[in-house]
């Protein structure tokens, strides 16, 4: 994987998210489908990393499967987590190669735009510090926001990842102008973001439709998409969807770069 603070290359990074894995076994209660198998399938199919998301409801991803993931896969796990004590107990104890923090509400079914780093940057910044000096690469999940990006430089986050749901939800709907507006803050925020070092991922919403032109924005490093791509599984697997997914970002990329 790049350097944090290293210039974008040609490659863009895939982390799949594989949190609805879970959700499927815990319909049932019982082992199956398992989130181990999936993180190890997306490793097979050209993934760069696996993301999960610890929820304080355990309504997916739990405890065990944390233990599991990291000592059964090779890629960088990214643990998606809120700013509470708990999670960050959790994470210095497995030091995941990773930590995405969020924002978290009880009552979302998924999560709900950005993390409002702006507004509460003294206890972020005090939040993540242990995280950075037990050597996980800390990043902020925020909107495509100049004080939230401003805010996430100031904490010492080295990566933020911008919430590209509007983007998507715009494009699902066929509103063109929203659309496009949105992919445009998007360029903008990611380059004004790299300008002042940070290193810039993105992810939410995501699929094989409107994923190229976010993998075109030659400051993203890494796109983080998951609920689309188990979603697809069950139509043609999941080493299928996640082959087709990194095809459609190469492809975007190697345009962009070429």
């Amino acid at each position: 994987m790049s350097e944090v603070g290293a210039r974008p290359s040609g490659r863009l990074r895939l982390g799949v998210n594989i949190d609805h894995v879970a959700t499927v076994r815990n319909a049932r209660g019982g082992p199956t489908p398992d989130p181990l198998r999936a993180a190890l399938l997306a490793e097979a199919a050209g993934a760069d990393g696996i993301t999960a998301h610890l929820r304080e409801d355990r309504r997916h991803i739990t405890d065990a499967d944390i233990e599991a993931l990291m000592a059964g896969i090779s890629l960088p796990l990214n643990l998606e987590m809120a700013a509470t004590p708990e999670m960050r107990a959790i994470a210095l104890r497995h030091r995941p190669r990773a930590v995405c923090i969020v924002p978290e509400k009880r009552e979302e079914r998924t999560t709900e735009g950005g993390l409002e780093v702006a507004r509460d940057e003294n206890a972020l910044a005090d939040f993540i510090l242990p995280l950075r000096e037990a050597g996980c690469r800390v990043s902020m999940f925020i909107a495509a926001d100049r004080r939230q990006i401003e805010a996430s430089h100031r904490i010492g986050a080295p990566v933020i990842e911008l919430h590209t749901g509007a983007y998507c939800d715009a494009d699902i709907a066929g509103d063109i102008a929203t659309r496009d507006a949105e992919l445009a803050r998007l360029v903008e925020m990611a380059g004004f973001a790299r300008a002042l070092g940070l290193e810039v991922h993105a992810g939410h919403g995501l699929t094989f439709d409107s994923v190229g032109p976010v993998a075109a924005i030659p400051d993203l490093m890494e796109l983080n998409i998951g609920h689309f791509l188990i979603g697809e599984a069950i139509f043609v697997g999941l080493e299928v969807a996640i082959r087709r997914m990194r095809a459609e970002m190469d492809t975007a990329r190697a345009v962009a770069v070429g």
